[in-house]
């Protein structure tokens, strides 16, 4: 499925839109460049889980728990460049957990990834503000 957005208000909207098709175990793998509003993505996702405060990207954390009416686990895996990296997230962990897994950066551990995972490839459009998001697994 091919989305297109033209303004982060509209990339939120698509993350709220998401998060109501969820109901727990799922897994968002966000791939893509740098400034294409995974983590914009990501709080509109966090909205439609009932979350409530503030949503940033988790990058010297590496993930950030929120609670809501399902449990967000909000990772980045910018900086993991190894299996052990991956491991001191706790990622294993959370992947057995009813809560959803929203992952930044899943190319750096796409070995990793659940056969389940939910894909979202985002992609810069024809003008400053418009993204592409390409979405395998989900239906809309």
């Amino acid at each position: 499925m091919r989305i297109v957005t033209n303004s982060s208000v509209e990339t939120e909207q698509l993350g709220e839109r998401i998060a109501s098709r969820l109901s727990g175990g799922e897994v968002l793998a966000l791939f893509g460049p740098m400034g294409m509003g995974k983590t914009a993505f990501t709080r509109g996702v966090a909205r439609g889980l009932g979350v409530r405060g503030e949503v940033s990207s988790p990058t010297f954390a590496l993930v950030h728990e929120h609670a809501g009416k399902i449990p967000l686990y909000h990772f980045d895996m910018y900086r993991v460049t190894s299996w052990d990296d991956l491991y001191s997230t706790g990622f294993f962990d959370y992947l057995e957990s009813d809560g959803v897994l929203v992952i930044e950066w899943s190319e750096n551990i796409e070995g990793a990834l659940p056969e389940t995972a939910v894909r979202i490839v985002v992609s810069p459009g024809e003008t400053e503000d418009q993204r592409i998001f390409e979405i395998e697994g989900l239906t809309l």
